[in-house]
């Protein structure tokens, strides 16, 4: 065989595996869709933002409970 020959049937089935792949990581995505409730793709939680002034006072009382141990 030619090495040209015996690169593209590599090559053929290489893209045989991604299409088997991309099918089941569909299915496990679906599957995760399921069991988180959202029915459909996958959602990112929003989160909310804190002020600086917010995270010093948020500090300044974990500091506080850790000075109490």
């Amino acid at each position: 065989m030619k090495l040209v020959t015996v690169v593209r049937k590599e090559e053929r089935e290489i893209e045989k595996q991604i299409k088997k792949l991309a099918a089941r990581l569909n299915a496990v995505r679906r599957a995760a869709a399921l069991l988180n409730g959202t029915g459909g793709a996958t959602r990112r939680v929003k989160r909310k933002k804190v002020s600086a002034a917010a995270r010093k006072k948020m500090s300044e009382a974990a500091k506080k409970r850790w000075a109490k141990r």
